[in-house]
């Protein structure tokens, strides 16, 4: 699709030479492409008393020494002095009859065009700010619409006094400056929203409209309107090893969370486990060997806790539906346990009772939870003492004595 014409007139007027142009214009009409946004007429030979044609949604614009003299809007006018005030100023006017003067005719055409592709050339490292300011290299492309809105500002920025200007090079300049506003805006989109590249693709309908505001005032320095902007992606190059693995840690965090919620246990209670198994594992330390076992009874006392309860109220409500639910437990403030040399826990009651049970919290261990203003002894805790006084497990039984 064409923005100008491809080359300009000289500006000379007919030299004599062959048929196809003698005597002065009488008609001044669009002949370019239906796609062009700006097309000038050929002929700068004019003459008063000439039609001047414009089509719908088309300007007109007469320019001389390229400075515009005036714009016609649609319809059909006649040139003189009483439609172009300037004219008396640019040639020199006699009274009466068909007076010639040279001035150029530029046709803008005001339809909007679509389809106007962008691209970055090479990937744009931006730094992430949800993973610690690594750079990632990000790719962009898509396509954007607009529409002339001051024909006279298109023409003074682009045109000029300029003998030739290409569609390419039209093109090249907005092209130029919209991969300049995307390495620029794409950062400053992702440190203002603290949002990380990799989740650039699902965000992709805002960072247009984000990109489309901050373009919007560049074009119109040229008499343009930026109708529309959107990507057809915006996101990390996945061929980038660094992306590859980010990508690839959090499909494994997505499954892990996934994990824990099937489980039905979260990452702070999994941790609480991870430490007790880690203490128990300690070479040295008292009650280590009974301390595996104590956090698989831990667990399973903890969701039968859970669980227990439940299945008791249901089965009383079942046998006699008249009888009102049993009120629920008195929830015991977690504590925290000072075991081989540092604080563990919080700790619930049902994990408690393991850990009295292993052997591991014996009534001189030091304990602390909210509300007291030091550590103490958890066999000096009140609500501790009913665990010790319930003693650990029974002995195994003696074994025979063989004859």
């Amino acid at each position: 699709m064409g923005f100008f014409n491809k080359l300009r007139s000289d500006g000379d007027t007919f030299d004599g030479q062959g048929n196809e142009r003698r005597g002065l214009v009488d008609v001044i009409q669009y002949n370019g492409a239906p796609d062009e946004l700006v097309w000038k007429f050929p002929y700068n030979n004019l003459s008063t008393g000439a039609q001047l044609i414009v089509n719908k949604s088309q300007e007109a614009i007469f320019v001389k020494g390229g400075a515009v003299c005036d714009v016609f809007g649609e319809g059909t006018h006649t040139i003189s002095a009483n439609n172009l005030p300037l004219l008396e100023k640019i040639i020199n006017l006699p009274f009466g009859g068909r007076t010639p003067f040279t001035a150029e005719v530029w046709y803008v055409n005001k339809v909007i065009r679509r389809g106007l592709k962008f691209g970055t050339p090479a990937p744009i490292r931006i730094s992430d700010p949800r993973y610690s300011g690594v750079d990632i290299p990000v790719r962009a492309h898509g396509d954007y619409s607009i529409r002339v809105k001051d024909c006279q500002m298109l023409l003074n920025e682009f045109v000029g006094t300029q003998h030739l200007l290409t569609t390419d090079e039209f093109v090249k300049q907005f092209a130029t400056m919209v991969v300049q506003e995307l390495n620029k805006n794409l950062r400053r989109y992702a440190r203002e929203h603290n949002i990380s590249t990799l989740d650039f693709p699902e965000y992709a309908p805002e960072i247009a409209d984000f990109i489309k505001d901050t373009l919007t005032g560049k074009f119109e320095l040229y008499g343009i309107e930026l109708v529309d902007f959107q990507f057809a992606h915006v996101g990390p190059n996945e061929d980038d090893s660094v992306v590859k693995q980010l990508l690839d840690n959090r499909l494994e965090a997505v499954k892990e969370r996934e994990r824990r919620s099937i489980q039905g246990f979260n990452y702070q209670q999994e941790r609480q486990f991870d430490i007790l198994e880690t203490a128990a594992g300690n070479e040295g330390s008292q009650g280590s060997d009974l301390m595996g076992a104590g956090i698989g009874l831990g667990m399973g006392v903890s969701m039968s806790g859970m669980f227990g309860t439940q299945m008791q109220q249901a089965a009383q409500i079942m046998n006699n539906p008249q009888a009102a639910p049993a009120p629920p437990p008195i929830i015991m403030t977690p504590y925290y346990v000072y075991i081989n040399g540092g604080q563990q826990g919080p700790f619930d009651a049902n994990t408690l009772k393991s850990l009295v049970a292993s052997k591991v919290l014996m009534p001189d261990t030091l304990v602390w939870k909210q509300g007291m203003a030091q550590w103490g002894k958890a066999g000096d805790q009140p609500d501790l003492q009913p665990f010790f006084a319930a003693g650990g497990p029974p002995p195994p039984p003696v074994p025979p004595v063989m004859p």
